[in-house]
C-alpha cells in the first residue's frame, strides 16, 4: 500500500517529532502546535491517517489499531527516520501505543493526549450516539455534533464562526460512512491494558479533567500502569485541549520533549 500523505518540516539534523491525530486523521489538527515545536528545533512529521484526507483509500477488514501503526512504521522508514519521539492525540495515542509495543526501537518517547489503554462504558456510549447519529442524518449530523464532544461549551460559543467552519470543512472532507464507521471499531476494540507495565519508555501523559467524550480518569489510569510516566492534567480544555488550551498544552509538552530531545533523531 502506498506511503500516507505526509510533511517533514524543520531541520534535518534536529530529533523528531511525530505527530499522529485523533478519529478525524487530519494532521491539520495539529497546527496550533507546529511554530512552538518548530521554534524549539524540532524536525516534525505530520501526516493525515490511511482513508482520511488527503492520504483517503479503502480498509482492510477488520480494521485494528495495528494497522495504523504499520502505516506510520512504513512512515518512518520512508522519511529515514530510525526513531521518533511520537505525541498522539485519543487514537493518535493508541497508535503510538501499539508502535511502540510492535516496534520498541523506533519510539523513543510517547505523548499520550486524552488517550486510553482500554475500552470505557462512558465513551461507548458517545460512539454509539455518534454512530446513530451518522445512520440517521449522514455526514452532516454527524458533523455537526462533532463540536459537542471535542470543546467545552462556552468554547464553541466564544468561537461559533471558528466551529461552524470546521463543521463545513469536515463535511466536505467526510471520509464516507464505511470509513468511519471502520475507525470507530479499531479504537473501540483496542486493548493493550496488560501490556503496560513493559513498556520501558518515557511517556507523557495530558488530559483535560472536562474532556465530554472520554473521562480524565482514563489517563490517570495510564499514569498509574506506566512504569515511566509523567501525567499533565488541566481543568478545562475538553477532547480538543491542544487546541483549545494550546498555550498550556505547548508549555508541558515542550518542556517533557526537552528531556528526551537526545534520544532520537
Amino acid at each position: 500500500m502506498p506511503v500516507l500523505t505526509h510533511e517533514v518540516i524543520g531541520p534535518a539534523s534536529g530529533p523528531t517529532v511525530l505527530l499522529s491525530s485523533g478519529l478525524g486523521g487530519a494532521a491539520a489538527f495539529w497546527r496550533p502546535q507546529l511554530d512552538a515545536l518548530l521554534g524549539a528545533g524540532w524536525r516534525v512529521i505530520t501526516y493525515d491517517q490511511r482513508g482520511t484526507g488527503r492520504s483517503g483509500g479503502t480498509l482492510p477488514e477488520p480494521y485494528r489499531i495495528a494497522h495504523m501503526a504499520q502505516d506510520v512504521l512504513e512512515l518512518l522508514d520512508a522519511t529515514a527516520t530510525p526513531s521518533c519521539h511520537l505525541v498522539g492525540h485519543a487514537l493518535g495515542g493508541l497508535v503510538g501505543l501499539q508502535l511502540a509495543l510492535d516496534a520498541p526501537a523506533r519510539v523513543a518517547s510517547l505523548g499520550l493526549v486524552n488517550a486510553w489503554s482500554l475500552p470505557n462504558p462512558h465513551s461507548a456510549r458517545c460512539f454509539e450516539a455518534r454512530l446513530a447519529l451518522l445512520a440517521a442524518g449522514g455526514a452532516r449530523a454527524y458533523c455537526e455534533a462533532q463540536p459537542i464532544f471535542l470543546y467545552p461549551a462556552a468554547w464553541c460559543a466564544e468561537h461559533p464562526e471558528r466551529v461552524q467552519a470546521e463543521v463545513e470543512h469536515a463535511i466536505a472532507h467526510f471520509p464516507g460512512e464505511t470509513v468511519m464507521r471502520q475507525r470507530i471499531a479499531a479504537l473501540r476494540a483496542f486493548d493493550c491494558d496488560a501490556a503496560l507495565p513493559g513498556l520501558d519508555i518515557p511517556v507523557w501523559v495530558s488530559a483535560a479533567q472536562d474532556d465530554t467524550l472520554v473521562p480524565w480518569t482514563c489517563s490517570r489510569h495510564l499514569a498509574d500502569r506506566l512504569p515511566r510516566v509523567q501525567l499533565h492534567t488541566l481543568p478545562h480544555g475538553g477532547h480538543a485541549h491542544s487546541v483549545t488550551q494550546a498555550e498550556a498544552f505547548n508549555t508541558a509538552l515542550l518542556a517533557f520533549l526537552a528531556q528526551h530531545a537526545r534520544t532520537a533523531h
